[in-house]
């Protein structure tokens, strides 16, 4: 049975919580679709964390992420919406998440947002 998209994200216990170190998981492979005009858009997502006390488990990242693909989202909405799923999924030290958009029209966009705000780990 194939698997399937789900705003669910899973976490699990951080195995060194004594430790500070970052995460950094990315994916050449996001896509949702301009809300204006419904064309797809595509983006490298980049997820860069500290953990406190859990992390959030690889595939249901995956499936989160996938679970964008036909909802309609501006570039800038969609990456505050992802940081806040996962502040609130993993509650870390720090995390930033940064989308860089594949150039339509002949602009290219990059968004970063992090929590704390203005803090990068």
């Amino acid at each position: 049975m194939p698997t399937a998209p789900s705003r669910e994200l899973v976490t699990v216990d951080n195995p060194r919580p004594g430790r500070e170190y970052t995460v950094r998981c990315e994916t050449p492979e996001f896509t949702c679709v301009c809300p204006l005009t419904g064309q797809p858009d595509f983006a490298t997502v980049v997820v860069e964390y500290v953990p406190a006390a859990a992390i959030v488990e690889l595939k249901s990242l995956k499936l989160y992420l996938w679970s964008f693909r036909d909802e309609g989202a501006f570039h800038e909405d969609v990456t505050n919406r992802i940081l806040d799923d996962l502040v609130a999924a993993v509650s870390p030290r720090q995390m930033t998440v940064t989308t860089d958009w594949q150039v339509r029209g002949g602009i290219h966009t990059v968004v970063t947002v992090s929590h704390p705000d203005a803090a990068a780990p």
